[in-house]
């Protein structure tokens, strides 16, 4: 999975109309905006002191454009630095976002001062590992490849004591989906924000684990594809367990807030008056961004912040 969206990424632009997919930053600037209206709010709160904007996987630049422009209206110009080693969108991110700075991953960041940290649809796109129960035993499910076929087996037994015990009696045929990749990044950056201070949304398609559930997918040309096939041609997701995420920073000695559905998000956050002000127009989509059958309770958002820093708009 790594291998294959690292090629994906590397040589196209997936986003819009003529690609595979579409993110919330695209179909409305009022997702960018209420973002970084958001982060300048818990800058203000926390002192307006130094602070950097970062963000993981910006595709096209188009939420941090937005971000950016609602937070200079508030005081906030930060820095910008984008984690990004795609070169097609790093050209596209330059083109929208004066002055970044680029990083292949996350060690490179400035650490003397706050970060404010987005990361929308990323985590999704980060590799998995999956077990699955058969013959009364749970298996590292493994790739197998045969003149250029890939198909999914089974490999060895894994010990139950990796099992979560409320899942281990699951029948034949279950799934269960782990991350450490995900788990990994959340933790370095979960202690990035304890050290420096700042704060970080996670912005995604999810559920709150742990869970049984083969959520492995391909998008191709907006539409679901066999992800075992022309691996490196369409983008392979799965979903991401938030509370894992969120175990994962408090361990580091960060605070997790939610995760809410982004519907209820954007709604405390204040979308409805934004769209309201920008007109008729974007009704369609307003309701994209926040309806339950649509983007509003499938995706959800997560809130990570320093010790010390404000209680984040939006979480109870």
């Amino acid at each position: 999975m790594a291998a294959a969206n690292a090629h994906y990424y590397a040589t196209r632009d997936p986003l819009g109309a003529a690609g595979d997919f579409i993110t919330a930053p695209e179909i409305s600037q009022m997702f960018g905006e209420l973002i970084g209206l958001w982060l300048a709010d818990l800058w203000d709160r926390a002192g307006r002191g130094p602070a950097c904007y970062v963000e993981l996987g910006p595709g096209r630049g188009t939420l941090a454009a937005d971000a950016l422009r609602a937070m200079a209206k508030a005081g906030l110009a930060p820095p910008v630095h984008f984690v990004e080693t795609s070169p097609v969108l790093r050209a596209a991110q330059a083109e929208r976002v004066a002055g970044a700075i680029w990083h292949d991953s996350i060690d490179t960041l400035p650490d003397e001062v706050p970060l404010l940290i987005v990361a929308n649809e990323f985590f999704d796109a980060l590799p998995i590992r999956q077990l699955v129960r058969r013959a009364g035993a749970w298996h590292e499910r493994l790739v197998a490849c045969q003149a250029l076929i890939f198909l999914p087996i089974a490999g060895p037994a894994v010990p139950d004591a990796i099992i979560p015990e409320a899942l281990r009696d699951a029948p034949a045929g279950a799934v269960i989906e782990t991350s450490p990749a995900s788990v990994n990044l959340m933790r370095a950056l979960g202690g990035r924000l304890a050290r420096q201070g700042g704060a970080m949304l996670v912005s995604d398609y999810g559920y709150e684990g742990p869970a049984l559930g083969d959520t492995f997918q391909a998008m191709r040309a907006h539409g679901f594809a066999n992800p075992f096939e022309a691996p490196g041609e369409h983008d392979l997701t799965a979903h991401v367990d938030f509370a894992t995420l969120a175990a994962a920073a408090a361990s580091a000695g960060a605070a997790p807030h939610g995760p809410v559905g982004q519907g209820a998000f954007l709604t405390a956050l204040g979308i409805d008056a934004r769209a309201a002000a920008l007109g008729p127009r974007v009704a369609a989509d307003r309701e994209r961004l926040v309806a339950p059958d649509q983007m509003g309770t499938l995706f959800r958002a997560l809130a990570i912040t320093a010790p010390g820093w404000p209680h984040p708009a939006g979480f109870a």
